[in-house]
Parts: structure tokens; C-alpha cells; sequence
């Protein structure tokens, strides 16, 4: 880069050092293998690439050091410069200070509101992207000087206020508004970085990035100590999370209803107190709650127990801010609430504690949570970091993340204090042999409630299915010998032919042995032609209840034989009376036809000339006792949860990060 000399207004930095004798940074093994696949895959062809890079990794000085790496291009020998795009002025002074102590002979500036106005002729640019999506501000940056763009936090670079300015960079990167931009004279490498190079909104990342080419978990940083060591406690609370709505864009809880469960009198002591019990000796605790009343709440919590807690958030004036940020890091007071303001960004090597004092469903926020304790901090006597979170022992939501589920744990299953990262891996490891031991190699974590892969539709949910004619599905009536119809749903149907029907259904549950009871009722047919016409059934009455299905279907076989059918014979009631076995009738027919013409959800694997009269007849009785419409139901239910399940499955897998292509 050109070694350039200015003094302008706009200079965060002490630019005005001269070139001054700096030690060389001796970088980590790891980030010297980042570097080279940065510069491989550069040199291979690709201009649009991501890195993956753990809190606590050092990715600023990564990124510094990959400018002072890429070569000016040989088809523009003006092409000097470097823009790095960050989402708040806090990441743009860090950045920038991190510049000038790395490359004091650069020439860096901020682009950033009114305060910072860059030349955007500096060697380096440090500018925030809400200030870029102002045309005026974006124009200062010609693409014919740049040769290299960095974004910081690259998650959110799939959002549609950085393609709008990224695109003016890269025309394979689409503007969101369909605009068409000039073609750089070259081709001008988009570099990104995060410590959660995902999204959990659907947005698709290969919108702006290419591929991943570098890649490391924050756990085999912790094993291979790049980053502090780790003391997990996580504390069992009575957080019932079923009634917590769910973002349909993020897949997280929504927060203001998660609010209404987490933000009580009750589970805010019970945070302070597992604070005092496992925490009180820790000189820096951060804890992230839901919103701002959860953040006040938490804090007059800490302070009615005579803790020294103070709070930020997103209206916290920046003056305000940046004083209580400095206060904490000096070890001036023990407890900083936050919510949603320092899970990017905050470089606060002393935090010695993280606290979770809100549950979630994403694993990024998760470990961006947790990974702001886990930068090593020597100079400030920090050994490690402990962190606490709290699991629900109410009730299992699926997907929430907990320091448990991270290791692949059942969180209500074991209890964690003081535990360490290998000491969670080997339990993992421990479980896993055991399961493999009784039931053969596990295929799926025991991490979270699992969410259906398919769901089986067992024949007699469906209207038109056969399959009882081959004998009967429910042991408990395969020992009438009546032929008993099962309508789903628990609900079995005795035909009597011109003397009405029996209808058995489920009644009740006992709840000390665990068991349904049903009861039954009888529906005789109406005999009278004077009012035949307008019912051709009498009001039904009870007949028995409060009887297992075995004992309540023996009950009405008697009731049929003994009151019904006393004076005649019950033969064409049995399963195997000869008339059920004669081809079905032209009527039958008509009415099974006219029925699945209007019920196109089931299908038939038969063909109806082939159908006989029984077969018929068990498809009616269903049809006429609400079997179709019940199957209905249970089918949108099926859907349901089978979409649910795959949006579910989508959303993990966003949250996966792996070094090769990235999907568009």
C-alpha cells in the first residue's frame, strides 16, 4: 500500500506517528493456515469468500494481515486500497486502532455519520454500512482504487442494505432493487468474517459470498486452549416454554412472549442466587437477558441482594455506553445486564463470567453469547470463564440450545457444575457407548425432543381402506365375532343392518392405571313411515360406560344378542356370513365413487369392479360415521407437522458451518 501522510479531521487514530520500529506479529499456527487458504483460494479464481472464525480467534488481526497479503491487481496497478465495511462505530474504532499499531505507516480513516467524513483516498477505510447506504457517502469509494473489500460480522451480509452496496462492487452480487451497476475494471476480492457464518432467517449467504474456505469450532479452539479455559454450570428453573411463540423468520422465540415467561420476580432470584452460589468470586459478569424491562427488572434483582449491577442496551447514549463499557473493563463494578447490544463485537477480554438469563433456539446467538468470556486475559488474572445457563425441567420444546444440547447432552437427564469441555465430551462419549451397548449405534443426538422425519398413516385412518376385511386390526375386537368397523380415532361401529347401529367411543381416562374407558350407545332405526321420512333413526340412548374397549365391546355383543336380535338371528352381523363375500352392489358402488370423487386427499389401491360387499359396506359405515372427515384433519396434521418438521430441519442446517461451496 502507499505510505501517504494527512491530517484530516475525520482520523480516529494517531496518524500523525511516523514510521515507527514495530515488533512483527508473530501469528497463531491457525491463523497462518487461514491466511494461506484465503490466498489459495484467491489465487485459484474465487473473489467472494468467507471465513468462519470463533470469538476470542483474533479475526481483526487476521483480516489486517490478509490486506498487507493481496497484491495489487495486474490489470490495475491503481487499485491500492482496502474498504473494510463494519455494522457499528465501536467494531470501526477497534478496527481502525488495530490498523495503526499492525501498519502504523498506513494511512487509515472512518467513514462513519456526521463525526468521521472520509477522503476515501486512504489506504484503509473503515466504514459502517449504515453510512455506505447513503449514495453521497458510497460515492467517495471509486472501485478503480480498491483492491480488496472486508465485512465484518459477514452474517448479515445477506441483508439487502449491504447487497445494495456491494453490489456497486460486484455485479454477481444482485441489487436488491433489481438496479444494474457498472462493471469494476477488476475483479476486486469480498472477503468475509464472523464467528457465526450462518443465518437463522432464510436469507442465503452464496447470495454474496462464494464459498467457505476457512473454518474452526470455538470448542476445538477451548481444547486446544486459543481460547480460555471453560466452566459450564447449567441450573435447572421452572421456565415453561411451550406457550412461548416462535419467529417464523428466525425460528427463535419471539421476544416479547418469551419476555412474559423469563422476566418473573421468581426466576430473576433464582438467577441472582445461582450468581452469589457459583459466581459471587468473579470480578467481570456479563448477562444477557430478553428486552430492555427483562434488562431493568434483572437489575434491581442484583441490586436489591447489594450487587453492584448496571445495564445497557440499544437507547443507552453512546457517551453513556462507552463510559460503563470502560468502567467494566477496569473492574470498577462486578455485573453489566445487557440485551442484544454486546453479542457482536464487544472486545472485553476480562469477562470471567457469562450468564444466560434468556433461552434461545439459535445456535449462533447461543455461541455468540457465551463466547464473549472466552478471550484469554492474562494480564487481568483471568484463568477461565465460567458459564451459567438456565434449562427448563418443565417441559422439552425442541431445538432450544443449551450448554448440555452442545455436547449432544439430554438436558433433563444429567446435572452440569463446574463441568469442562472434556469433561462434557467424555460423558458424551460414556452415553454414547452405553446407548450403542443396548440398542446398537445411535444415529440421531439425544441433545432436544426430536422432530418427526415422516409420519405413518395406519390403514383404518383412512375411509377406504381394505384392509379390515382381511380380519381385524384392534386385538381388542378380533374376539367378537361381530363384524365391528373401526372408524378411527378409538371410535368402533356395529351395523345392524335394519336395526340401526352400536356406536363405541372413547369416554375417559383413568388416570391411576392409565388406561381409556369408553362407552357405548345404540341407535335404533325408525320403523314409523309417518316419521321415517324426516329421521330414519331414533334418539340414541346409553347403554354402558366407563369400560376398557375389550370389556365394552363384549358388553354390547350381549346387548345385541339378548336385547336386539332376541327373538332372530344375528348371522349377518358375523365377520364370515356369505353375503359379505358377493360382489358389491350398483348402489354401493355409485355412493363410494360419488364420496372419493369428493375426497381426492385419500387414494385407492383397488380397483372398485373387484370390491365385494362387505368391503363396501365397512367403507360406508365409515363414511357415515365421520371417519372421512376425522382422516381429514389428521391428515392436515401430518402435513403440518411434516412441514414444520422439514422448516426445523432447514433452519439446523443453516446453522451448520463447513468450508466449501455456499449455497445461493
Amino acid at each position: 500500500m502507499q505510505c501517504r501522510r494527512r491530517t484530516i479531521s475525520s482520523l480516529f487514530l494517531s496518524l500523525k506517528r511516523k514510521s515507527s520500529t514495530v515488533a512483527p506479529l508473530i501469528l497463531r499456527p491457525y491463523q497462518e493456515l487461514c491466511l494461506d487458504s484465503c490466498t489459495d483460494a484467491l489465487a485459484s479464481g474465487s473473489t467472494r469468500i468467507g471465513v468462519s472464525l470463533p470469538t476470542g480467534a483474533g479475526k481483526t488481526t487476521v483480516f489486517i494481515s490478509l490486506l498487507s497479503r493481496i497484491p495489487v491487481p495486474a490489470t490495475n496497478e491503481a487499485a491500492t486500497k482496502s474498504l473494510i465495511i463494519v455494522n457499528s462505530v465501536e467494531l470501526a474504532r477497534q478496527s481502525a486502532d488495530h490498523v495503526a499499531r499492525m501498519f502504523p505507516h498506513w494511512v487509515v480513516e472512518i467513514e462513519q455519520g456526521a463525526k468521521h467524513q472520509a477522503t476515501g483516498t486512504a489506504d484503509v477505510t473503515i466504514a459502517t454500512y449504515q453510512t455506505l447506504n447513503n449514495e453521497q457517502r458510497l460515492m467517495k469509494f471509486d472501485s478503480k482504487l480498491l483492491k480488496a473489500i472486508i465485512i465484518d460480522e459477514a452474517h448479515h451480509a445477506a441483508a439487502p442494505s449491504y447487497r445494495r452496496l456491494l453490489s456497486r462492487f460486484d455485479p454477481d452480487i444482485k441489487h436488491p432493487d433489481g438496479l444494474i451497476v457498472d462493471k469494476p475494471p477488476h475483479k476486486i476480492p469480498i472477503i468475509g468474517f464472523s464467528a457465526t457464518f450462518s443465518r437463522h432467517d432464510g436469507l442465503a449467504l452464496g447470495s454474496v459470498f462464494e464459498r467457505i474456505v476457512y473454518h474452526r469450532d470455538f470448542l476445538d479452539m477451548i481444547k486446544e486452549q486459543w481460547l480460555c479455559d471453560v466452566r459450564f454450570t447449567s441450573v435447572r428453573a421452572k421456565i415453561d416454554l411451550d406457550k412461548v411463540t416462535i419467529n417464523s423468520r428466525t425460528g427463535d422465540f419471539n421476544a416479547t412472549s418469551l419476555a412474559q415467561v423469563v422476566n418473573s420476580e421468581s426466576i430473576n432470584n433464582l438467577v441472582v442466587r445461582s450468581w452469589i452460589d457459583r459466581a459471587s468470586n468473579r470480578k467481570s459478569t456479563l448477562v444477557f437477558c430478553v428486552n430492555i424491562a427483562h434488562v431493568k427488572a434483572l437489575t434491581q434483582a442484583f441490586r436489591d441482594h447489594g450487587i453492584d449491577a448496571r445495564y445497557i442496551f440499544a437507547a443507552t447514549p453512546n457517551a453513556e455506553r462507552k463510559e460503563l463499557v470502560n468502567s467494566f473493563k477496569n473492574g470498577e463494578f462486578p455485573v453489566l445486564i445487557n440485551c442484544a447490544i454486546l453479542t457482536e463485537g464487544a472486545d472485553i477480554p476480562n469477562i470471567d463470567c457469562v450468564v444466560l438469563a434468556r433461552p434461545t433456539r439459535s445456535r449462533n446467538l447461543f455461541a455468540q453469547m457465551i463466547g464473549r468470556g472466552m478471550r484469554l486475559s492474562p494480564n487481568t488474572g483471568k484463568t477461565d470463564c465460567r458459564i451459567i445457563d438456565f434449562v427448563d425441567n418443565h417441559t422439552r420444546v425442541g431445538g432450544v440450545v443449551s450448554v448440555p444440547t452442545l455436547f449432544g447432552l439430554d438436558p433433563s437427564e444429567i446435572d452440569i457444575d463446574d463441568e469442562t469441555p472434556e469433561s462434557l465430551t467424555k460423558r458424551m462419549a460414556q452415553m454414547e457407548a452405553s446407548v450403542a451397548a443396548q440398542t446398537g449405534p445411535a444415529s440421531t443426538s439425544v441433545g432436544s425432543v426430536p422432530n418427526p422425519s415422516s409420519i405413518t398413516y395406519t390403514d383404518h385412518d383412512d375411509p377406504f381402506s381394505l384392509a379390515e376385511e382381511d380380519g381385524p386390526t384392534s386385538p381388542h375386537i378380533s374376539a367378537s365375532s361381530f363384524c365391528w368397523v373401526n372408524c378411527s380415532d378409538g371410535i368402533y361401529v356395529l351395523e345392524l343392518h335394519h336395526k340401526g347401529f352400536i356406536r363405541i367411543e372413547p369416554y375417559e381416562v383413568d388416570v391411576d392405571v392409565g388406561v381409556t374407558l369408553y362407552r357405548a350407545r345404540y341407535t335404533a332405526a325408525n320403523t314409523h313411515f309417518e316419521t321415517r321420512k324426516f329421521s330414519p333413526f331414533l334418539q340414541s340412548r346409553l347403554i354402558m360406560s366407563s369400560l376398557p374397549l375389550s370389556e365394552a365391546i363384549r358388553a354390547c355383543d350381549t346387548f345385541v344378542m339378548q336385547n336386539v336380535f332376541r327373538n332372530s338371528s344375528t348371522f349377518m352381523l358375523l365377520r364370515s356370513s356369505p353375503w359379505r363375500r358377493a360382489s358389491a352392489s350398483d348402489a354401493q358402488r355409485r355412493l363410494i365413487l360419488q364420496r372419493r370423487r369428493a375426497d381426492p386427499e385419500f387414494g385407492m389401491s383397488y380397483e372398485l369392479p373387484h370390491m365385494n360387499k362387505g368391503q363396501a359396506a365397512t367403507i360406508i359405515t365409515r363414511l357415515r360415521h365421520g371417519s372421512a372427515g376425522r382422516s381429514k384433519r389428521k391428515l392436515k396434521m401430518v402435513a403440518k407437522a411434516l412441514e414444520a418438521s422439514a422448516k426445523e430441519a432447514r433452519r439446523r442446517a443453516r446453522e451448520v458451518v463447513k468450508v466449501g461451496p455456499l449455497p445461493e
